[in-house]
């Protein structure tokens, strides 16, 4: 008995710290500014992705429509089932305020009303997929804006590494990380008041979580998509089919930004050599702030080597050649080389003056 409650004490204790983890079918664990893999299990099997679709819902609408626009709601969110912000037929309501429910309450009404803003259904997934074609997202599919599946069963699919590719690309858009961070939201439309609080617990969990997205349908089960900042570490977690996300996400966070630094690997490149003299008489530039997440024990292998293009474009700025930072064999970051100043003598002075 006695072991019994110590079992249980260290369960209660530890399941909301986020100790425990690895209960999804998927995961991701993704450095946002480079979308090198941390860690990862069945990054790219395809699965039902729910509401964690709504993340490309939003994107589009923002970099596409005029966010202050008023829309009519019309007759069609009847047929709308599931999470809802309760929208009423010809209610007016601003699309920014639409765009708050479908991130903040996922209202699957507010998703069908900004689709209609394409003309339909079929031209705003036929977009959502150009989207996830120009992100990189191979693996993913859309035919709806909700994430629904429809009566056949067939719904939206994805995987959790290019879920993590979308969130990656959504949250350097200002407005999406705004609303997609936002704990609490009040507006009203021309008929009625709302209030709105996000089904994204982690938001209230820990404060280093910047934005994020819950999902769930019975056949795709418990899916969620956030991100998470700690100083000039960025990090974006992705489950599918957990039924302990946040706390698998927790876990996540915390163990990842305790055990890795950004590092700026520049500082190992060697000078740039040139034997063949493909540019003589050209110096050589490169971006000096490589910076990547990476745990002590990676620093260590880390290689760094340059190649040099065979010598076409002899122009100052010209890109040239390129820098690969090598974990082991893997190229995980690279840097252009361009041509700087010509090595003349009053550059080479001014170099010295002001260098």
């Amino acid at each position: 008995m006695k072991n019994i409650v110590i079992i249980l004490i260290v369960l209660w204790i530890t399941i909301p710290l986020g100790i425990k983890a690895e209960s999804s079918e998927c995961y991701i664990v993704m450095d946002a500014n480079n979308n090198r893999v941390l860690d990862g299990k069945n990054i790219n099997k395809e699965k039902l992705i729910a509401s964690t679709s709504k993340i490309m819902t939003a994107i589009i609408v923002i970099e596409n429509f005029d966010l202050n626009t008023e829309v009519i709601v019309d007759d069609s969110i009847l047929k709308s089932y599931g999470s809802s912000m309760y929208l009423t037929p010809g209610e007016k309501i601003k699309v920014i305020d639409l765009l708050y429910g479908l991130m903040l309450r996922s209202g699957n009404d507010a998703a069908m009303v900004l689709a209609n803003l394409s003309g339909s259904m079929e031209n705003f997934s036929s977009i959502m997929n150009q989207y996830a074609h120009k992100i990189g997202m191979n693996h993913t599919n859309f035919i709806n804006s909700s994430g629904l599946e429809n009566e056949a069963g067939i719904g939206n699919t994805s995987t959790v590494y290019d879920m993590g590719l979308l969130m990656s690309y959504a949250i350097k858009n200002p407005i999406f990380l705004k609303i997609a961070g936002t704990k609490y939201y009040s507006f009203k439309s021309d008929s009625k008041n709302y209030n709105l609080k996000s089904k994204n617990k982690l938001l209230f969990m820990d404060k280093r979580v910047i934005g994020g997205k819950t999902g769930y349908t019975m056949k795709a089960k418990r899916t969620l998509v956030t991100a998470a900042q700690n100083g000039n570490k960025k990090i974006i977690v992705v489950t599918f089919n957990d039924g302990n996300d946040f706390n698998d996400h927790l876990f996540f966070y915390n163990k990842f930004f305790k055990e890795y630094n950004v590092e700026n690997v520049c500082n190992n490149i060697p000078q740039v050599s040139d034997p063949l003299n493909l540019y003589d008489g050209f110096s050589f530039e490169y971006n000096d702030e490589c910076n990547i997440l990476l745990s002590k024990e990676e620093y260590k292998r880390i290689n760094v080597n340059s190649i040099l293009f065979n010598g076409i474009n002899k122009k100052e700025g010209a890109t040239v050649g390129v820098i690969n930072i090598a974990l082991d064999k893997e190229v995980i970051f690279q840097s252009k080389i361009k041509l700087g100043p010509k090595k003349t003598l009053w550059n080479i002075i001014k170099g010295w003056l002001y260098g």
